[in-house]
């Protein structure tokens, strides 16, 4: 895999699930629905755990052919061949995680709601960047508030742009329309009564005209 790949489409991030085979399930039915990049998080598990979950994601992502991004964690990362890394702002540096991981990493950052981070990551060589939360998350109820307008600024950085917090299919729309390269989603994808039918309405948003 190139070290930039397509960043498009659904972007799967997993809950917070310490039954391995339950969270392989579900992801299953996010790829086989087309989600096309995958982020492993779990705040909660041990790092025992995390090994074991990653590990097992890491095969269930090259049997789809989707990279699998590891949430604020280089030395996992690096323990189970991901094909990259998301950084956050309480997280080590860009430069540290590439001097860590080599050149042949995806390394993300989070930028909230400031159009300043992105720049800075992009010039420090980030790989994509993300903006949010631009609905009420679920999963972090006290995000910082990010204006759609961010997308249509930050499309002249040519770096793929990920929208995350609280998007549906609903409200996703808007945001593709707007520049988003990716939409990230954890409560609207893996809480949904059907998985699988939920990525591909996801996956969907990207073939209507404004997000050719």
């Amino acid at each position: 895999m190139s070290r930039i790949p397509v960043i498009k489409g659904l972007y799967a991030i997993t809950p917070a699930c310490n039954n391995t085979q339950e969270l392989l399930g579900k992801t299953r039915l996010a790829l086989e629905g087309g989600a096309s990049v995958l982020q492993y998080r779990n705040k909660t598990a041990s790092q025992a755990l995390r090994l074991e979950q990653a590990q097992a994601l890491r095969e269930l992502t090259r049997e789809f052919g989707v990279p699998l991004i590891i949430n604020d964690d280089v030395l996992l990362t690096e323990q189970v061949a991901a094909d990259g890394v998301h950084l956050g702002a309480a997280d080590e540096s860009l430069a540290s995680a590439s001097a860590a991981l080599g050149g042949d990493k995806i390394i993300g950052v989070s930028c909230y709601n400031r159009l300043s981070l992105a720049y800075e990551a992009a010039n420090a060589g980030a790989d994509y960047v993300a903006f949010g939360a631009f609905f009420q998350s679920a999963v972090k109820p006290g995000a910082v508030t990010a204006d759609i307008e961010l997308l249509r600024q930050a499309r002249e950085l040519n770096l793929p742009l990920v929208a995350i917090g609280g998007i549906t299919v609903a409200n996703g729309a808007t945001l593709v329309q707007a520049g988003a390269s990716t939409l990230a989603v954890i409560t609207a994808l893996f809480d949904a009564a059907d998985i699988r039918a939920a990525a591909r309405d996801f996956s969907k948003l990207f073939s209507q005209d404004f997000a050719s």
